[in-house]
């Protein structure tokens, strides 16, 4: 007959079974103090969001006249010292009506512009191709109605990547297995381009060669195809499979951006009409994606702009924060991958989302926060890798052999 369990508590007798239930409990407290921390110090971010804002809004109001007239010798002085030359904000702010625009800007205006940034005019002329490819140009207006109960916080913005930074997975392989679902394309173009996408995100392999082999095969998957067909399917896409992907800490993180009157934007290699509707389903200003060219309302094969990819992004931020007047020294982004370091370096402030191992690295090294939001990798880094994976091991066998035994 098999003997009951012993439900008494381990006496003193047994130090080994008492220490190790004495380090369960520190753990579990360390855990829960480990939590409470991490959900007071997101309350405490945003409070003092909103007080940045409503303090340099009270400083305007209440001083903003005053100081401007007791420098404004000083201000004209250091101008002229600074010469001509000096790079301005030129361009029109979003949906403002000002009288300039980027895109009426001379040839000497942007080179002059893009030294300041330390990049050429033709690195500034792609983002903003990218910009117009996105429609900002055609149509000046956000995704979403600001909520007129905010004060806006005027020149700060937020830059958030997609893939495994907000959404867990490659956007652009959902996507793709949505379309070829609905028999968009045959399986075989789609494993072709699984396979350079793998190499491309999730292996950590990239090549010149890659990139563009991912990018031509991409281009020819929607050659010819309508854009309202691929804009339907994305949205069906979105609500069938992306959307329960989203993490939760991060849209957090966006929401209390907006809150703080800030603007908030997608910047992805992922196709901008997928990206455009994620950041329209989740309540941001706008998103930039790459660019399909769309001729007589049907993809023709080409692209416009750049790939959203690496320096590709970094462009296309400095070319939007300049049409939409945002300051990038009090604007803030944040990614998964160490291959947006050149987009987190042009902000005042990076944050490594769910980072990759080489972005870890670099964000210890620069001081940039990090946090991690995947809570398997979480668990594993806390039972200790080597154990864990040991103990899953053992547990596979143990099973194994039980079942053999079964039978």
């Amino acid at each position: 007959m098999n003997k009951a369990p012993d439900l008494e508590p381990p006496s003193s007798s047994q130090p080994g079974v008492a220490a190790r239930a004495a380090a369960e409990r520190r753990a579990g407290r360390i855990a829960s103090w480990r939590d409470t921390g991490s959900e007071w110090r997101g309350y405490l971010r945003a409070l003092s969001l909103n007080m940045q804002a409503f303090l340099r809004e009270f400083r305007h109001e209440r001083f903003g006249h005053a100081r401007r007239k007791d420098s404004s010798q000083d201000a004209e002085a250091a101008v002229a010292e600074k010469g001509a030359s000096t790079p301005q904000n030129l361009q029109v702010g979003y949906g403002t009506g000002a009288p300039r625009s980027l895109w009426e800007l001379s040839e000497t205006q942007l080179d002059q512009l893009a030294r300041s940034y330390e990049i050429d005019g033709d690195q500034l002329r792609t983002g903003l191709a990218n910009l117009e490819g996105a429609g900002i140009r055609k149509q000046p207006r956000p995704l979403n109605q600001t909520d007129p109960s905010i004060p806006p916080d005027a020149g700060v913005g937020a830059f958030f990547d997609v893939d495994n930074t907000l959404i867990k997975g490659a956007s652009i392989l959902l996507f793709a297995r949505g379309l070829a679902k609905r028999r968009f394309f045959t399986a075989r173009q789609l494993l072709g381009f699984i396979w350079v996408q793998l190499k491309f995100r999730v292996l950590g392999k990239e090549s010149a060669n890659d990139i563009s082999s991912g990018r031509e095969q991409a281009l020819a998957l929607v050659k010819g195809r309508k854009e309202s067909e691929v804009i339907e399917m994305a949205q069906e896409i979105w609500a069938a499979t992306i959307a329960e992907r989203i993490f939760p800490d991060t849209k957090e993180l966006a929401d209390m951006h907006i809150q703080a009157g800030q603007q908030v934007w997608l910047v992805t290699a992922s196709p901008v009409q997928l990206a455009q509707i994620i950041a329209k389903e989740l309540g941001f200003t706008g998103a930039l994606g790459t660019v399909a060219e769309v001729k007589g309302g049907r993809f023709t094969g080409r692209m416009v702009g750049d790939l959203l990819h690496g320096e590709g992004k970094k462009h296309a931020v400095i070319a939007l924060a300049n049409y939409q007047e945002l300051d990038l020294e009090r604007c803030t982004a944040y990614s998964d991958s160490v291959n947006d370091l050149p987009m987190l370096s042009t902000v005042g402030t990076a944050v490594a989302i769910n980072p990759d191992s080489k972005l870890r690295k670099a964000a210890m090294e620069r001081g940039w926060e990090v946090r991690d939001y995947r809570r398997l990798r979480r668990i594993f880094r806390r039972a200790g890798g080597m154990r864990l994976a040991a103990g899953v091991g053992l547990a596979g066998l143990g099973l194994g052999a039980w079942l053999r035994w079964r039978r």
